[in-house]
């Protein structure tokens, strides 16, 4: 389930809830890219961005003009999950199977857990 939350996204589903930035323009049925925290079952907190080869490319070519990564030669990005087809859709396929399969543990970065005083602000 999709809910608007403030200034994000919450998706809820049976394994994990995971929260997306909101931006102007953006919707979840064609979102390209997107940022995220994945809370799992037992309170692991992930972070992961999620980027379509097309946004990837954009980047690269904005680079080349940049000088940024060597001119657009590479590109890197921390906790990136590529998909190939825009939308939260394919985001939460990407979660549910990297959680079936344990490789959520290598893919997203281990974000603190929330205290108390956290969740209540």
């Amino acid at each position: 389930m999709i809910e608007i939350d403030g200034a994000f996204y919450r998706i809820s589903e049976p394994d994990f809830e995971m929260l997306l930035t909101r931006w102007e323009g953006y919707v979840p049925e064609t979102a390209d890219e997107a940022d995220a925290t994945i809370t799992l079952s037992d309170g692991t907190r992930r972070s992961a961005t999620f980027m379509t080869l097309g946004v990837v490319s954009k980047i690269m070519d904005r680079w080349r003009d940049t000088g940024e990564c060597l001119r657009g030669q590479y590109f890197w990005c921390s906790d990136l999950i590529v998909i190939r087809e825009p939308g939260f859709d394919s985001m939460i396929a990407a979660v549910q199977d990297m959680i079936a399969t344990g490789e959520i543990d290598d893919a997203c970065g281990v974000l603190p857990l929330l205290d108390e005083e956290d969740v209540d602000q």
